[in-house]
This record gives structure tokens, sequence and C-alpha cells, in this order.
């Protein structure tokens, strides 16, 4: 395989530096700098992140075989001279010259990821990315007015370019990556993907457009960062099987937030895969208890992610290197017990994971959203009960959902968790809306003595209708000795039973109406859904985001 043909010249006076078995080269001997386990590091290489800005460096190096009779010296201008050096005969595809290994799965997905192009979707693709956009720039507007997080912003800096989306400032683009990561899974309302088990757009939009807004870029790159972040984030998460005790957020989205950083800063192939290699480094090994206690350090994953996300960036510009293959080792032997990459590259670049999301009109966890499916399936036969009227409730789901068993959640967070609360408030309040899981919610008591009613199990059978079905029954038993029951299988919002956009739209206007006004709303959607159009403003859209809030 391909070889460096530029060992390092030894300086004037040193002794000629020493080869290895491994690498080639001692990395202690004089005049040499240190060699890698993948390859020759010689004096004629730049950092990884800025080769693709210096063709120069390519020259000298070749493809083929080295003897050792071939020497180099460096030249006053710092470029190498080579003796005796064959011309190459091919380029690794791996884009490093100096690396004798075959393809892997992950040169594959970093080629694909440092050349996607969110004009070359197809149009169908392009629509829904945006729409996946709009979606999250309202949950994390909605969750930007929580206490919790207004406190954490106004512990960051002042000023800077990057915007905190729903509290009309600016800040640093780390501390903007992290706030506005937060904000969006406050309220548990961001979109998802049943595949990759998680939410992968809000673990790369606050990244992407902290660093689009630091570096003044254009909306066209900032769309294909998004792209390209989530397809590298979700298609990690989908090839992988979390431990039990994980919770998924701030685990494979970190290193979906680090391809879309390192997209935006136009890395090469092989940097794109060092980048993704630092970003899994990165990642945090989070705990699904959070989630069922109601901790609400579990809404700070995602902002980690983001932020980590510059940081990958950072640090490969800086000459940083990760382990050879990151993802492999954390998913494969750390916080998941199984990863399949070939999984990783099904349908790549054909098949967009993307297109194969969920949005939430339900304002809890999905897991609870296939038995409110089968409520709302009872409602539209018959008229629900009074809470008064029923006797007890027995819901049957799979696995996950059955988890979410506490009948008396101590906070919000907790009750998006809880699916004896999400059946209790549903029936109570009539909606599954934002209201129905707020502190007025947790805290009533003809809600909390409905969910001591509401008995969960699991049903293997639905288990193992994952992922293409999140299904549940409802049996609600009726004093009188009545029953009414409900079945879903797929839930409302996957791709096979879409939401219609009207009932996004309404979604969007109901999130941003906590800090906007309906007119300021209506104008923010229609420019996000046109930042895909020629000419379309990154600056100008980002300017919208940094309204003002109503209180």
């Amino acid at each position: 395989m391909g070889r460096c043909a530029v060992p390092v010249a030894a300086q004037p006076g040193t002794a000629r530096p020493h080869r290895t078995r491994r690498s080639g080269f001692r990395a202690d001997a004089p005049g040499m700098r240190a060699a890698t386990a993948r390859g020759r590091v010689c004096a004629a290489h730049p950092p990884l992140a800025q080769r693709h800005a210096q063709p120069h460096w390519r020259a000298a190096h070749a493809a083929g075989p080295v003897t050792r009779a071939q020497r180099c010296a460096v030249d006053h201008a710092g470029r190498p001279t080579c003796i005796d050096t064959p011309e190459p005969k091919f380029m690794p595809a791996n884009d490093d010259p100096c690396t004798d290994r075959p393809d892997d799965y992950l040169d594959t997905l970093s080629r694909f990821a440092a050349g996607v192009e969110f004009a070359a979707l197809a149009p169908p693709a392009r629509e829904q990315t945006l729409w996946i956009l709009a979606d999250t720039i309202a949950a994390i507007a909605a969750g930007s007015a929580e206490p919790e997080l207004r406190a954490l912003a106004a512990m960051q800096g002042e000023g800077g370019a990057a915007t905190l989306i729903g509290l009309g400032r600016g800040a640093g683009a780390d501390a903007a990556a992290l706030v506005n990561g937060c904000a969006g899974t406050f309220l548990e309302m961001d979109e998802g993907n049943r595949f990759s088990r998680g939410h992968p757009a809000v673990h790369v939009i606050p990244a992407a457009l902290a660093l689009c807004e630091q570096r003044q870029a254009p909306a066209a790159l900032f769309l294909s960062a998004l792209v390209t972040g989530y397809e590298v984030g979700s298609r990690l998460g989908a090839a992988s099987r979390l431990r039990a005790a994980m919770h998924p957020h701030g685990t494979w989205g970190t290193i979906g937030a680090a391809a879309a950083c390192a997209r935006i800063a136009g890395l090469q192939p092989h940097a794109m895969r060092e980048c993704i290699n630092i970003g899994a480094s990165l990642s945090t090994a989070t705990s699904k208890q959070t989630m069922l206690e109601g901790g609400l350090v579990r809404n700070v994953y995602a902002g980690l992610s983001n932020r980590s996300g510059l940081l990958a960036l950072q640090l490969t510009d800086s000459g940083f290197t990760g382990e050879r293959d990151g993802p492999a080792s954390l998913f494969g032997k750390i916080v998941s017990e199984h990863f399949d990459t070939a999984e990783v590259l099904r349908g790549l670049g054909q098949t967009w994971h993307l297109m194969q999301n969920y949005f939430k009109l339900h304002s809890c966890c999905r897991f609870n959203h296939g038995t409110l499916d089968a409520i709302d399936a009872i409602a539209a036969l018959t008229a629900l009960p009074r809470p008064e009227q029923i006797a007890h409730i027995a819901v049957s789901s799979y696995a996950m959902a059955a988890e979410l068993s506490d009948p008396a959640p101590r906070n919000t967070l907790a009750a998006k968790f809880s699916l004896p609360f999400a059946v209790a408030t549903r029936l109570v309040n009539g909606s599954s809306a934002m209201a129905s899981f707020s502190w007025d919610a947790v805290r009533d008591p003809a809600v909390l003595a409905l969910a001591q009613k509401v008995r969960v199990q699991e049903d293997p059978a639905m288990t193992a209708r994952l992922p293409l079905e999140r299904p549940a029954r409802v049996v609600i038993t009726l004093r009188d000795g009545g029953t009414l029951v409900g079945e879903a299988g797929v839930n409302r919002g996957d791709d096979a039973s879409p939401y219609t956009r009207d009932e996004l739209r309404g979604k969007f206007m109901n999130l941003t109406g906590r800090v906007w006004s309906a007119a300021h709303a209506e104008q923010l959607l229609g420019a996000t859904l046109a930042l895909g159009d020629p000419g379309a403003s990154l600056a100008q859209w980002s300017a919208l985001l940094r309204r003002l809030p109503l209180t």
C-alpha cells in the first residue's frame, strides 16, 4: 500500500534517522518528528486540518514503496526536495498518503461527510431538512423561557457573534452551542429518529449555527453541515445498541456535531475522520436514571454534545489526534453492547435518515406516544370517560415504554418520562400538549390520583416490532364494568404516518408563542423554510432568532 517517500531529513550535525519496524523511523531519533502508528510523519506534513490548503506538500510524496537509498532534504522555504523519488502511482482512498492500511467504513463515512451539499439533495429531502430546522428552532425558543435555562444563559458572557435563541442577545460560539442545545431538550418537543433511538437535530443545529455565525458562513454551508451532522450522528446511533443504563443524549450526537463543524471548516476526508475520532472521545457517559428521576442535568447532555463538537474541530485544527477508530471503540466496547459498521453505511447517500425522522405533538418522551395515540384512537370513536368513571387502566407496550412506570413524578421532566402520568393528564386535561406537563399539571390532585390507577407492562410481541413500529394497547375499565380499548402501531409523526404541514405549522406557532409575537413567528417560519433558496442570507435569518422575547 501507499507509503510516504519523504523521511524527515536529519538536521546538520545529527545522526541519520533510525528506522523502526512499525513506523519506519524512530520517533526519538535526532531530527525526527513523532511517528504515528498509522504511518510515517515527516517534516513536509502540515497539520491535518491545514493540508487541504497547502497542496504543495503532496508533491514530494510517493505512493509506491520507498527504498533505504531514497532520502530527502528540506529547502529553505520548508518544502521537501526529494532525490530519486518515484512518481506517485495512486492516492490512497483514505486521503492520507502516509497511511498503509485499506479503506474501512469510517473512511467511507468521512468521505461522505466531507462532501455533503444541501443543494444536491432531492427536493423532498431539502424540504424535510428545512422543516427539521424550523421544528428544532421552535423547540429551542420555547425551552429558552424555562427559568433554569435563563439562569444558565445569564451566567454566560455578554456579547458575541452567536445567537442565544429566544433570549434576544449574542454570546460566544461555545456558550451559544451549550445553551441552545440545552434549551432544545427542555420541553421534549424536539424531533427524533426511531432508528437511531434519539434526537439527531438538536445535537447538531446549535453547534453548526454558532460556528457559521462566528465565521459569517453562507446559508448553504450551514444547511450542508446540518445534513452532515444529522446523517453521521443518526447512522452511528442506528448501528449501536447502548447499554441499558445509558441515555442516548450526549453520546453519538457529539460525533454528529463534530462532523457538522468539520464540514463547515471544509476539512478533507482524512481530517474529517480525525475530527470524528476526537468527537468520539469527547462523548459523555450519560445516565438514563436522570430522565426517570427528573434530574434536570439530563437537559444538558445535548448542550454538551454541541459544545464538544466545536471543541473537536478546534482540537483537530490544533494538530490533536484521536484513536484509529473512535466510534468502533466507543460503541463496540464502552457505552454500547453492539456496533454494526455495515449499518453505518447502509444506503449512505441514497437513503437519508432525516427522511425517516419523526416530529412530536405530544409534549413528552417518544416512548409514551404509542399509548397516547391509542387513547386518541378511542377518542376518535367515542367520548373519553371522566376520571371519576374510571376504575383502572391497563397499558401494554414495548420494553422501553414499560420502563416509564412511575405514577408520581417529582417534577415536570420526570412527568414527561412517566407513562401513567401521560395517560392521566391526557384524560384529565383533554390534551397532551405543553400545558398538560406543566408544574400546574404535575401538582394537580386529579391527575395524580388517576395516574395511580394506571398499570404498565411489557408485551414482548410488541417489543419485537421495533423499530418499524412503537406499538401500544390501552384498556380503560370503567366503574360500571364497561371497557374501552385502543391500539396503535406506527406512531403519529413518523414518516409512515406523518403530521401534515399545517399541524407542524401550528406546533411552530404554539412553541414560539412562548417568547415571540405571532407576527414575528410567522416571519421567522417563512424565512426558515426559504433558507435554502439561492441568495438566502444566514445573517438576516439569524437576526430574526435574536429578536428580544416578549417578557
